[in-house]
């Protein structure tokens, strides 16, 4: 071998020590379960509420306990955390190829009052569990990889729709479940809602995002399968409606002279029932909450506020829905001369997933000897806001009862890890196949 043959020969060998580590799904390594599932348990204690359960909702102390653990065991995954300016956490892991765009995945950590121990739970410890075994393993991506807890999605996606620059500046007055404002809340947990359009990304800044997810339905366990390959996430409208009367004596009021603000919310609750079931489709509407004021039990309720939410994957539907709704609200106020007014409290667009992405993650599930579905979900989540920026592939795992925002809600141990190997073999997937 002359000099020119033995370079030739270094350099593509030390090439090819520097290229990328290339796996399929059957070859790449596996997460390891018992700390995943593990750190499943110990997150379980923050917000441990006496049902079993958690109540860690957004901007709590709990919450703000929980996060910190998450940003230590981001630490032992070789990570290195930041909180943006919205309250997201994100952490970055270098790619081969820092000039492609970022492949992007992770959940919430936040829960509903009195919610259970794995909603956003198993996505967001699965995607640092993931990054974990990359690094034991020494793989390296070609794109940049950012694992991402997305802050406050039960009170309405306010994370990630920060990033995707649906959040709007009135929203930021909003009161969380917390009892604090979203700014406050935000400051709260390190974020700076002064500066919050410098979390804003635009289409086409992200390769791809994924999420695992529980399904928060009974339809994976009923049928025995595995995994949940998800066709496109509801849209989600809410509004809070307030019912105006005359507050008067209860006792001295006749009946036909009243103006009962009570009366026009209970018939408001019934109405929106029958109108959402009058269509055909899987579109659902809630009124799940009401207040009647002044709330004493001898006085007739002067106001009442409540809550309207839409769901469904058209987003014409729910606005044929609240139009149809607001008419017959005038039909009611008229029987016994209250007022109804509404006002939006944020929007959720509806979100096909990407089939790119659906056929990755269903390849993934076929080559680790999953089996697999292609379904809706009728629940949001943060990858219907990433969805405006980039392709969307969200997974699922059975939910055992059907049961979720609920101290009940279970997923099992091995599913848990199906569901991690697969987000793990997606990402790699789309590391190969985005350019």
């Amino acid at each position: 071998m002359n000099r020119r043959e033995f370079n030739s020969v270094l350099i593509g060998s030390v090439a090819a020590s520097l290229a990328p580590l290339r796996l399929e799904a059957q070859t790449a390594p596996r997460v390891n379960s018992t700390r995943l599932n593990g750190h499943l348990t110990a997150l379980s204690e923050f917000g441990k509420n006496p049902q079993g359960g958690v109540s860690r909702v957004a901007y709590s102390d709990a919450d703000r306990a929980g996060r910190a653990a998450v940003m230590d065991w981001m630490r032992a995954a070789r990570l290195d955390p930041k909180v943006d300016v919205a309250g997201n956490i994100m952490a970055t892991r270098a790619g081969s190829t820092p000039a492609l765009k970022p492949i992007l995945f992770g959940s919430h950590i936040d829960s509903v009052p009195e919610g259970g121990n794995f909603d956003g739970d198993v996505g967001s410890l699965a995607a640092i569990e993931i990054a974990q075994t990359f690094a034991e393993h020494g793989v390296v991506t070609r794109h940049p990889l950012q694992i991402v807890i997305w802050q406050n999605e039960e009170g309405g996606l306010y994370g990630s729709r920060a990033v995707s620059g649906q959040l709007t500046a009135d929203e930021l007055k909003n009161v969380s479940t917390s009892g604090k404002t979203i700014a406050d809340g935000i400051r709260f947990i390190g974020g700076d809602p002064s500066r919050i359009g410098e979390a804003r990304r635009t289409k086409g800044d992200i390769a791809a995002y994924f999420e695992l997810h529980i399904e928060q339905g009974g339809l994976l366990e009923a049928a025995k399968l595995n995994i949940g390959i998800v066709e496109g996430i509801v849209g989600i409208q809410q509004w809070e409606a307030t019912v105006s009367g005359f507050a008067n004596h209860a006792g001295t009021t006749p009946m036909d002279q009243r103006h009962d603000a009570l009366l026009s919310a209970a018939r408001f609750v019934d109405m929106v029932n029958r109108v959402v079931r009058s269509v055909p489709g899987r579109q659902v509407g809630t009124v799940g909450r009401i207040q009647a004021f002044p709330g004493a039990p001898n006085v007739i309720p002067g106001q009442v506020t409540c809550t309207l939410e839409l769901r469904d994957l058209d987003d014409a539907k729910i606005a044929r829905l609240y139009a149809q709704i607001r008419d017959e609200a005038t039909k009611i106020s008229a029987q016994n001369q209250t007022t109804f007014a509404f006002r939006s409290l944020h929007v959720n667009t509806a979100a096909p997933s990407d089939p790119a992405m659906r056929a990755i993650i269903g390849d993934g599930a076929k080559a680790l000897g999953l089996t697999s579905q292609v379904m809706p979900s009728g629940a949001g989540h943060d990858a219907q806001a990433m969805a405006q920026i980039g392709p969307m592939g969200m997974i699922f795992i059975p939910s055992i009862g059907g049961i979720s925002h609920s101290p009940k809600e279970f997923s099992r141990p091995d599913d848990i890890a199906n569901g991690a190997n697969v987000l793990l073999a997606t990402v790699l997937a789309a590391d190969q196949k985005l350019s």
